[in-house]
């Protein structure tokens, strides 16, 4: 069994050089004088359709009727030859795949300019014989040099179509190692443009988190969170009323028979949504929320809120409670002591200095996470790219391996 042969990417071009050359060279060698004795052969045709061209001229010039018309047909004639020689692509470097696609590009020429004189040049006769019979010579002979390219490309080149592949795919892989090599430069200063971004925004988190942990932003959370219990407790006081309360706005939105004020409707929302902020913004005694409860009493009485009896007998009792007992006014002092402190709190030197400060780095770290986040898009964009352009190297030398062994019968690995 015989050894795979290691070799690196940079190392691969001289050894295949070294192991075709007896091969290959002499085949492109061949190829280009091929080539070029094509060029040279289509390019005579155009020099002698260039002479047509001029001869046509002149006699379409001198106005002899005998031969205008067959001149003007001749000159236009020459003018198609011409145009389609203009048009056959050179190829420059010369490969299989290149010369093949000159070689049909070249015949399908050839092809319409031989319909063009079989169908043209008896209605040219007899005039211009010579100089047809000329063109007619050349062409022949370009034909005959591309047929001799068309047998060596079928007979002896295609033979070596595979090396010559490979080493354009030695060429594509060293292209590929390039722009790695560039695609990991643009990755590693994606990386080091995000590292002090993120070093800013940890230090203005740490500046964030020193300023919430300081007194009256402490403090403001302290009585937050006592704002937060004093409400579900009086959501709680206030449950056997929430069915009624719906009711009563249901009924005044749409029935119009609730007998509420626009303020005394304002503050029953405010009550069943936040009761806290409904309670701490009443006077002491809570005397708003009595005459929307006097009300709601006179609707039940009436039965236009169609309440169970059940829970009309505990609204009754939550009713009394609050409006004849005062069950509410324990809860309303320390409601309202809370919210003073809120204000207090608030409108404190120092907490306006501290929510300025918060503010402005509040403001820095989202646009540095902004940033932060355009460079990582940018990043992900540069890794998805290194990732496919390694799998592509991958693949080509594998390919490059696969075309060795199937041409040389050699088993090599690129390193």
């Amino acid at each position: 069994m015989s050894e795979t042969a290691q070799y690196s990417t940079t190392e691969i071009r001289s050894w295949l050089e070294k192991e075709t050359e007896s091969t290959l060279s002499p085949v492109q060698a061949q190829a280009k004088r091929l080539r070029d004795d094509l060029k040279m052969a289509i390019q005579t045709v155009a020099d002698v359709a260039k002479t047509l061209l001029d001869n046509s001229a002149k006699e379409i010039e001198r106005r002899n009727m005998r031969v205008y018309n067959r001149a003007r047909a001749l000159n236009k004639l020459a003018r198609l030859f011409l145009d389609r020689l203009k048009k056959v692509n050179f190829p420059d470097e010369v490969t299989y795949d290149n010369l093949n696609n000159y070689a049909q590009e070249v015949q399908k020429v050839f092809m319409v300019t031989d319909i063009d004189i079989k169908n043209w040049f008896p209605r040219i006769s007899p005039f211009f014989i010579m100089d047809r019979r000329r063109f007619l010579s050349v062409h022949e002979k370009a034909k005959q040099s591309l047929a001799t390219l068309n047998d060596f490309l079928s007979k002896e080149y295609v033979k070596t179509k595979t090396l010559e592949e490979t080493f354009q795919l030695v060429s594509a892989l060293h292209r590929l190692e390039g722009e790695l090599v560039a695609l990991e430069a643009d990755k590693k200063s994606l990386v080091d443009e995000r590292a002090p971004i993120e070093a800013e925004i940890a230090e203005l988190e740490a500046k964030i988190a020193k300023l919430r942990g300081e007194g009256p932003v402490d403090e403001l959370f302290t009585v937050e969170a006592e704002m937060e219990r004093l409400n579900k407790e009086l959501k709680h006081m206030l449950r056997r009323l929430q069915k009624p309360f719906i009711k009563v706005q249901a009924l005044a939105l749409h029935g119009g028979g609730a007998g509420l004020t626009p303020d005394e409707m304002n503050k029953l929302n405010l009550y069943l949504e936040t009761p806290f902020k409904a309670l701490s913004t009443e006077e002491v005694g809570y005397p708003m929320l009595k005459r929307i409860l006097e009300k709601l009493e006179r609707l039940m009485i009436e039965d236009k809120l169609k309440l169970k009896s059940d829970k009309a007998r505990k609204a009754e009792q939550t009713v009394e409670d609050v409006v004849k007992r005062d069950s509410l006014l324990k809860i309303q002092r320390r409601c309202l002591e809370v919210a003073l402190r809120e204000r207090q709190i608030l409108n404190s030197t120092k907490m306006e200095e501290i929510k300025r400060d918060l503010a402005a780095f509040q403001e820095q770290a989202e646009q540095l996470r902004a940033r932060k986040a355009s460079v990582e898009a940018h990043e992900a964009i540069k890794e998805r790219a290194c990732n496919e352009t390694q799998e592509k190297i991958a693949g080509t030398k594998k390919s490059i391996e696969k075309n060795v062994y199937a041409s040389l019968g050699q088993k090599i690995h690129i390193r």
